[in-house]
């Protein structure tokens, strides 16, 4: 089967210094850029993360501070990573929920305009959890009927992913080989203002607080009755995305005034 495609849809994994998408650097990633025309090209770099790779971490997917030592820092790599990118949507393994919020938290780092206006996001995983709940490992087995080799290899991680999204589109029948329909099957939250989903859409379609003492509150309420709450979240550990997000409600609502 060949992915029905408006534009191109960019499979990617990586490999980190572990799971916090706030603070957790990139030490590996690889995308597969399959294009409408049925053909495909891999971008694959292993990274500097510029901070020490955990032990517990480099024997999961076995790079070790000593491999990436000379390779570039992310920084360094980021135009390239975007214009690979541009204009494409995404897909991956669990993308939804880890890669991509730590994804766009590099880039917003490095300060690149990493733009995710209009562009679709198919989580595979989700798919295969609403369907077959396992890993990626037991869905290649699962959806492909072969063995994952290289498993936590970036690369072979991303074409495995792939090629499950290809084999779930002829097993069921209910999803349909369109990126806008699997973003809507494959969300795992539509109302999330940001990666995160600290901040998300009430029924009425206003930005309120998803978490602590003002969970269920309207953001820019919060802000004009409590400024202090705007810094203390600025300064605290919530991810770059998550206060560009705040950031834009408070300024709108300084225009308004």
């Amino acid at each position: 089967m060949q992915l029905n495609l408006k534009r191109p849809l960019a499979f990617f994994d990586l490999e980190t210094t572990g799971i916090n998408t706030a603070t957790d650097r990139i030490v590996e990633i690889s995308v597969l850029k399959a294009m409408p025309d049925g053909t495909s090209q891999i971008l694959t770099q292993r990274i500097n993360p510029e901070m020490k790779i955990p032990a517990e971490v480099s024997k999961i997917h076995g790079i070790f501070d000593a491999d990436v030592a000379d390779m570039p820092t992310f920084r360094t790599f980021a135009p390239q990573l975007n214009d690979f990118m541009r204009n494409c949507d995404f897909a991956g393994y669990n993308s939804n929920h880890f890669d991509l919020p730590l994804l766009v938290e590099e880039f917003l780092r490095v300060e690149v305009d990493f733009d995710l206006d209009g562009r679709k996001f198919v989580d595979i995983q989700t798919i295969f959890h609403k369907n077959e709940p396992r890993d990626l490992k037991a869905a290649f087995k699962f959806y492909c009927g072969k063995e994952l080799l290289n498993a936590h290899s970036a690369e072979a991680d991303t074409t495995a992913t792939y090629e499950i999204l290809l084999s779930q589109l002829d097993r069921y029948e209910e999803l349909k080989n369109d990126v806008e329909f699997l973003h809507r099957y494959t969300a795992r939250n539509n109302k999330s203002v940001d990666l995160a989903s600290r901040i998300v859409y009430n029924d009425k379609g206003v930005e309120v607080f998803n978490f602590g003492k003002h969970k269920g509150r309207s953001v820019a309420e919060v802000f004009a009755q409590e400024p202090g709450y705007y810094n203390w979240m600025m300064d605290g550990d919530f991810p770059r995305y998550t206060k560009k997000v705040i950031t834009s409600i408070r300024l709108r609502a300084f225009n308004n005034k």
